[in-house]
This record gives structure tokens, C-alpha cells and sequence, in this order.
């Protein structure tokens, strides 16, 4: 099982990273805390204080056009912000 599927790179997440030492993942939708904490301590090698989780849900979305009644579905995903021990921090541009 991936645990970690993508690192999710926005405004407000690069803000957390810079600021409080905030990461945040997109991870499995069955993966627990202590699964992602392995994960990430695996992954970059750093030390991690804790671990926040959220479930989003199936958003649907329904438009009415000329042509007819467009539905859209995003899917359901589950996201993971981790908490790095002091000093710590992951670099995520180093790849590129």
C-alpha cells in the first residue's frame, strides 16, 4: 500500500511550511497517523512531532448550460499535515 500519494504545494501550505515547520500530503485514504509518520520519517528522513489528518468528501456539481445539465464529480481524498521536530524541514524542489 502508498501511503504517500503527492505533497500538496499551495500558498497556504508553502506559508505552514515556511512559517511553522507545516507539511502537508495527500495520503491513502486507509493509511492512519502512524502509518503516514513512518512514511514521511522514511521518505525524507526527518524527525516529526505530529500528525493532523482530514477526510474530504465526493463533491458533486451540477450546471445548467444551453446544451443541457452538465454534472461533475471530484473525487473523496484524504490530506495529512505533519509537524516537524525543531531544525527539521523537507525540501521538495530538490529533484528538480
Amino acid at each position: 500500500m502508498n501511503i504517500l500519494i503527492k505533497p500538496i504545494i499551495t500558498e497556504k501550505a508553502t506559508n505552514d511550511s515556511e512559517l511553522f515547520n507545516r507539511y502537508a500530503f495527500v495520503v491513502n485514504k486507509k493509511a492512519n497517523k502512524l502509518e503516514i509518520k513512518n512514511a514521511v520519517e522514511k521518505a525524507y528522513g526527518v524527525a516529526i512531532e505530529s500528525v493532523k489528518t482530514m477526510n474530504y468528501p465526493v463533491q458533486r456539481n451540477t450546471k445548467y448550460t444551453k446544451s443541457g445539465i452538465v454534472q461533475a464529480m471530484k473525487g473523496a481524498y484524504k490530506k495529512a499535515i505533519v509537524q516537524l521536530a525543531e531544525g527539521e524541514s523537507i525540501d521538495f524542489y530538490s529533484n528538480i
